[in-house]
């Protein structure tokens, strides 16, 4: 579960005083950074969770994006990508992920105008998927989705966000020889062994996540 211990803010991205006191190419190098460390989250067979409580903005959306699920506390924060403010963009993903999420022409439209939304609209267009009615259920509902994903059959669970994720942004046959690798890994784990077993014998699996 990504979260935040602050307040009011989930993530508002980069300080734009470090941008300032930098150079072109310290600003470019973090952009790197930040392409990197969200590639392995997604590149990664664990479930990431983001738990919104706050303004969650610029890079701090970026992050939540990269994350495989989004759950949010209603209130009146702000979530968005609003760098052209800056005379920027979203350089960290954003102009990636986000339409991948809502399409093409909902994302330009948010990042070209540096639009704002609240909680309850992000949802209502797919980038939020839970919305809950504070801040403590957000959290507490992250970390009970999360913990019952953890006590499942997480070798298939990881294969499949894998096949989902790496498949996605190619043609049908590359995502469908993809799943095929990852299915074919899951039939020889000891989850499959068990979960197969349990059913045979109507009662309930034990899974130990290999």
């Amino acid at each position: 579960v990504v979260t935040s211990a602050a307040e009011k803010f989930f993530s508002g991205g980069a300080d734009v005083r470090v941008f300032a006191a930098g150079t072109a190419r310290s600003r470019f190098m973090m952009a790197v950074l930040a392409h990197e460390a969200f590639r392995k989250m997604e590149n990664s067979p664990l479930i990431f969770i983001a738990a919104i409580a706050g303004h969650c903005l610029g890079g701090g959306l970026e992050l939540a994006l990269a994350c495989d699920l989004r759950f949010a506390a209603e209130g009146s924060y702000q979530i968005g990508l609003p760098e052209v403010n800056l005379g920027l963009f979203p350089g960290s993903g954003g102009t990636q992920r986000l339409p991948r999420l809502i399409g093409k022409s909902k994302a330009l439209d948010l990042i070209a105008n540096a639009t704002t939304l609240k909680p309850a609209e992000a949802k209502e267009i797919g980038i939020i998927d839970q919305l809950f009615p504070d801040a403590a259920s957000c959290r507490a509902g992250a970390i009970e989705y999360a913990a019952k994903l953890a006590s499942g059959p997480s070798v298939a669970i990881g294969h499949a966000k894998l096949a989902i994720v790496q498949g996605l942004g190619g043609p049908l046959d590359l995502g469908l020889a993809m799943e095929r690798e990852a299915i074919g890994r899951v039939f020889v784990s000891e989850d499959a062994d068990e979960g197969i077993a349990a059913f045979r014998e109507k009662r309930k699996a034990e899974f130990k996540g290999r």
